[in-house]
């Protein structure tokens, strides 16, 4: 499989010519957000894994990692990802170029949650140096039959500690004494 059966693909949908080749390689998270100009966490990585005979696919915001206490609680094995060998098998792009769509065999593709923060994504095409910028209902739409799940851990952590941080703040707010109060209590 190459970039041609993802243009395959995208054509059912009317996005073939939105498919970026690039000049740089787009392999990792890193370099696909230099050459795309985004930040990291906007890029759509796509992660391959084995559970049982099956492979799988879970597409992943670029700052998320698998949580692997997620996944064995959702999938009863744990996380186990294909080989390079069983990456080009089963998907037909090669590492740094797997997406979920225009793949060489049909594999249940999940994703995840960490992705809807963002206007659009970023998904490789299917070779190490191209991309397609996508909301998030037409990655849904395009990967066909894929289903949301919670399974990454590490990109809420910012949200968090400023939603902590804004709860000590309010919690301080309501409980400090006015200063009428502080005379009152004399």
């Amino acid at each position: 499989m190459t970039i041609e059966s993802v243009r395959a693909h995208l054509k059912k949908h009317q996005m073939e010519e939105r498919v970026l080749e690039l000049d740089a390689s787009s392999a990792t998270v890193q370099e696909a957000a230099k050459v795309l100009g985004v930040e990291p966490a906007r890029i759509a990585k796509s992660l391959s894994f084995k559970v049982g005979q099956e492979a799988i696919i879970i597409v992943t915001a670029g700052d998320a990692k698998i949580d692997n206490a997620k996944f064995k609680t959702q999938f009863l094995v744990k996380a186990k990802m294909l080989t390079l060998e069983e990456v080009l098998s089963y998907t037909g792009h090669p590492i740094g170029g797997v997406c979920p769509f225009g793949l060489a065999n049909p594999l249940k593709v999940y994703l995840d949650v960490s992705l809807r923060r963002f206007t659009t994504v970023f998904p490789a095409c299917g070779t190490q140096s191209s991309a397609i910028e996508v909301t998030c209902e037409e990655l849904e739409l395009i990967v066909e039959d894929a289903v949301w799940i919670d399974l990454c851990k590490g990109w809420q952590m910012e949200n968090e500690e400023v939603r902590a941080h804004e709860h000590t703040v309010c919690c301080l707010l309501y409980t400090s004494p006015s200063p009428r109060d502080v005379e009152e209590s004399r």
